[in-house]
Formats: C-alpha cells, sequence, structure tokens
C-alpha cells in the first residue's frame, strides 16, 4: 500500500460554510485505476488544530472527487484547511469496499500532518473565515454567470476577471467586503462551437470532465474558489443550449443528459448544501439573511416545439397535495417560512434564468413560448406571484445571471383592483463573466424597460429596470438592513466600476 501524499489534480474549492462548519472539496490525484482517498487537516493562525486530520472518501462514481467537513468551528474566524490525496494502490478497483475498511488499512490520520504541510499552498491549501453568528444588519457577496471558455490564444481572457473578483475579498474593495461569491449558471460551456478551432460538443465523459478541470483549473479562478466560499447552480451550458426536461426521452440526449449530470454532480453540486436530499435545488443562511437557490433547468417541463403554455413549468410541475410537492410548492412554502420568521428582512431567490426584465420578444404571446426566462412559464411565475402578494411577503430579491446584460428591475404589485400595494421586489441579474461576441446578443434594447409602457404587466405585477451593462461584469451586492437599502456595484475584468444602483427597500 503506498503512503506518498500528493496534492489534489483539483481544488480545493470552499464550499457550503455556517458561522461553525465549513466544506471543501478536492479531486483527487491522477493515479490510473487505483484507489485514492483524501486527507485533511485544519489549522488556525496556521497552527494546527491537534486531533483535526482525518481521511475522507473521494467517489470514483464522482469522478474521483469528494468532500470534507470540519464543525464546532467559532464563527467569523479563518482557518485554513490542508488537502492532500492518498493512494491505495493495494485494494482492487473493482472491488466495492466500505470507506471504515479502506480507512483502517491506511496509517492513523495524525501521521500525515506532517506531510501535509509539505504540499505546495496554491494546489493544496483552503482558507476560509465562517460566518458570523446570528443576525446581522449588514451583508455583502459577490456573483455573477456565464464563463465562456474561449478557445486556442483566448482561453487566458476567461480568467482575467477571476483576479479581480479575487481582490474584492482581499480588502481592495474598500468598505463593505463580501463574504461568500456565487456562479449562478454556465459556468462552463459544454456546447461549444465551432469544432474547426479545436473545441466541439462535450459528448463523452472525459470531455465533460476536460470543461471543468480547464474552467476551475484556470489560475485565477482556482485561487479564488481556495479562499473564498462558494455556491453554485447550473443553466443550460452546463448540459445543452435551452436544455428542456423533455429532451431526455431521445436517446442520444439521454445518454448526453447522464454525463453532463454526472459531471455536475462531482464539481459543482458535491461541495453545496444538501438539504432537500437528492434534489439540486437549496437553500443557505448567511448571518440571518436567507437564500434559496432554485434549479431551473433539469426540471423545466416544455416540448421544444410546444407553443401550448399551459403545459409549461419551469421548476418542474407543480405538486398535488400531501407528500407530493413540486420545486415552485417547496420555493412557496419557503418564501412563507421567511416571512413569518423573519417579517419584512429581504428574501434572496437565485435563479440562473432572468425573472424581470423579459425580452421585447417575449411581450409577443405567439412568441413567449420561445423565451428562456421566466416569461415564457406563465404558471410558475403566477404561482409564485400569488403566493408573494396573498401572504404580504416583502422585499423579494430575485438573483440571475443568463443574458450577458447586467441590470436592476425594480417590482411593484397591485391588487385585482389595479390599486398599488406596499409589497417591493427586485431583481437583479449579473452577466457575463466572459463573453466575446456582445454584437450577437445581451442588447439592452432588446428588454423590456418599464413593462407598464411596453405592455409587459404580469399577474398583479409591473417592473421598471435600468443601470443596463453589456460589458463583461461581475456584481457585488452589499445589504444594508438598518437603513433598509441595498446598493449594487458593476465591475469590468479589471476592477474598474461600471455602475451602481441603490435599492430601496420597503
Amino acid at each position: 500500500m503506498s503512503n506518498v501524499l500528493r496534492p489534489p489534480s483539483l481544488g480545493p474549492i470552499v464550499g457550503h460554510t455556517t458561522e461553525k462548519s465549513v466544506r471543501v472539496w478536492i479531486r483527487g490525484a491522477e493515479v490510473g485505476e487505483n484507489r485514492t482517498v483524501g486527507v485533511a487537516a485544519l489549522y488556525l493562525k496556521q497552527k494546527y488544530v491537534a486531533g483535526s486530520v482525518q481521511y475522507f472518501r473521494l467517489h470514483r462514481e464522482y469522478d474521483r472527487t469528494g468532500c470534507v467537513d470540519f464543525e464546532g468551528l467559532a464563527p467569523d474566524t479563518e482557518y485554513t484547511v490542508r488537502t492532500g490525496s492518498l493512494t491505495v494502490d493495494t485494494t482492487d478497483a473493482l472491488v466495492s469496499n466500505g470507506d471504515d475498511d479502506v480507512f483502517k488499512k491506511l496509517p492513523k490520520p495524525n501521521l500525515l500532518e506532517g506531510d501535509l504541510t509539505l504540499l505546495p499552498d496554491e494546489e493544496a491549501a483552503a482558507r476560509v473565515r465562517t460566518f458570523p453568528a446570528g443576525k446581522t444588519k449588514t451583508l455583502s457577496f459577490v456573483f455573477g454567470s456565464c464563463r465562456y471558455p474561449g478557445v486556442l490564444w483566448t482561453k487566458k481572457r476567461a480568467d482575467v476577471i477571476f483576479d479581480s473578483i479575487y481582490r474584492r475579498f482581499t480588502g481592495e474593495g474598500g468598505a463593505a467586503n463580501p463574504r461568500f461569491f456565487m456562479m449562478v449558471g454556465d459556468q462552463i460551456y459544454a456546447d461549444v462551437l465551432p469544432k474547426d478551432l479545436g473545441v466541439s460538443v462535450a459528448d463523452t465523459e472525459e470531455e465533460f470532465r476536460d470543461r471543468y478541470l480547464s474552467a476551475f483549473g484556470a489560475p485565477n479562478t482556482r485561487r479564488l474558489l481556495a479562499n473564498v466560499p462558494t455556491y453554485m447552480i447550473l443553466d443550460d451550458h452546463e448540459i445543452e443550449d435551452n436544455w428542456v426536461q423533455g429532451r431526455i426521452r431521445i436517446g442520444e440526449k439521454r445518454r448526453l443528459f447522464n454525463m453532463a449530470i454526472g459531471a455536475y454532480l462531482s464539481y459543482q453540486w458535491f461541495h453545496g448544501p444538501r438539504n432537500y436530499v437528492n434534489k439540486l435545488y437549496y437553500s443557505f443562511v448567511v448571518g440571518g439573511f436567507p437564500f434559496f437557490v432554485v434549479d431551473g433547468r433539469t426540471q423545466r417541463v416544455r416540448d421544444d416545439d410546444d407553443q401550448e403554455l399551459d403545459d409549461n413549468h419551469l421548476l418542474g410541475r407543480p405538486g398535488k397535495g400531501g407528500d407530493y410537492e413540486g420545486q415552485i410548492d417547496v420555493l412557496c412554502g419557503w418564501l412563507r417560512t421567511q416571512q413569518k420568521t423573519l417579517g419584512d428582512a429581504p428574501k434572496f431567490v437565485v435563479t440562473a434564468s432572468v425573472f424581470a426584465p423579459n425580452s421585447v420578444e417575449s411581450v409577443d404571446p405567439g412568441r413567449k413560448w420561445k423565451d428562456d426566462s421566466w416569461a415564457a412559464f406563465p404558471n410558475t411565475r403566477r404561482q409564485l406571484l400569488k403566493t408573494i402578494t396573498e401572504n404580504k411577503i416583502q422585499n423579494v430579491v430575485f438573483l440571475s445571471g443568463d443574458i450577458h446584460c447586467s441590470n436592476v428591475a425594480e417590482i411593484g404589485f397591485f391588487d385585482a383592483e389595479g390599486k398599488a400595494t406596499s409589497l417591493k421586489a427586485y431583481s437583479i441579474t449579473s452577466s457575463a463573466f466572459y463573453w466575446p461576441y456582445p454584437f450577437s446578443d445581451g442588447d439592452p434594447l432588446g428588454y423590456v424597460h418599464d413593462s407598464h409602457v411596453e405592455g409587459d404587466d404580469g399577474y398583479f405585477m409591473r417592473y421598471r429596470a435600468r443601470d443596463f451593462e453589456q460589458d463583461d461584469n461581475f456584481t457585488q451586492v452589499d445589504v444594508d438592513w438598518q437603513n433598509r437599502v441595498i446598493r449594487t456595484r458593476t465591475f469590468d475584468k479589471k476592477g474598474k466600476q461600471l455602475g451602481a444602483s441603490t435599492l430601496k427597500l420597503a
């Protein structure tokens, strides 16, 4: 049995973090067919936390990736987690052995602490600050979406912006330094074309894996993910452009989906919260501020050639009562609970597809079904808006990506008689991290700016969108609940501020 400790082949990635715990992800070293296990230790102020070294499983079914959890930590405290990968080369790779059986054959984990310190920091060390305890009045975070990979000589350009994002977390951003980072869709482009540039549509497990290794292994991105708690959710390009659930009825599409979702589980879902068992949607809390991250892609119901909107559902079909809840029912229930528990404090709903504004094409009822955002799924949006209005759920904030055009939209509500209510919501869109073709999409003129003027009022809802930005960018959100405002700042790939918005909460 080998006792050679190697650095991870990818990672570490700091994943789900709380005031008392941290989850760290790695992909094990490349060692052929041999079994590998992860090793990790915890450090506080560069001093080893006695007894913290532990083994953890690297799952072959998840492409040799795995997570280690450290619990019982102090709130708002910086820790270092050192990670490594150990080869178990006397165990038959085709034989299934329990974790305990494998770990018993290895050296006592504490014996490896010294070896962990010898691994290169840039390949093996993760640094994280736990979240503050209890409820806070302020919160700051960064989010964005859509990392086109680039081809040939442009690959480095896709990684540039992540250095600027990293610098927002290191004190260069001035006041309100952010606490965590969200990537809200299209972290990879599995369906990149054209082939004559040396890049093809991913249609093998190896090609899907290579997309993630290239994206998350790029120097700036890897450093950022190793030092900042990061939450992710997929959109279509992790699978195929404009993916809908009905495509899996086609044989080759089912095979494509299985490979794509296997890679997604391995590289994105696995290090996040898993509080709805095997569902891809999840929720988390930071400083008392709640977040619900929806899976708006794998459960969306719509035939590609179906112009009827009655059976279009963005978050899967709604429940049928009792124990049979759909994702939209879970989300609506979550919102009702947050309003009862937290009152009017902001409630964040993370959705890769844009909630508002709609594209100008979707205003036409005959073309609405072709849209890829919430507008094409009126049943889903109607149920959500009905929940908000009937339960007086205040200050819902939607965070979206996808459209390669950052903006903010203020959403107002009116009753059945058309009278304005005191309810307020916002939609903040941040996109794209890197998109080299601004002439092809993302034009601000392609979106509704004033729903009432442009005939796009929805179910008890009207909105105004502003502060559009088409350059490559990311967004920092600063919440000041004491003064009831949210401030957003948009930055370009070099970290230069492009724009700012002040959103007044109710």
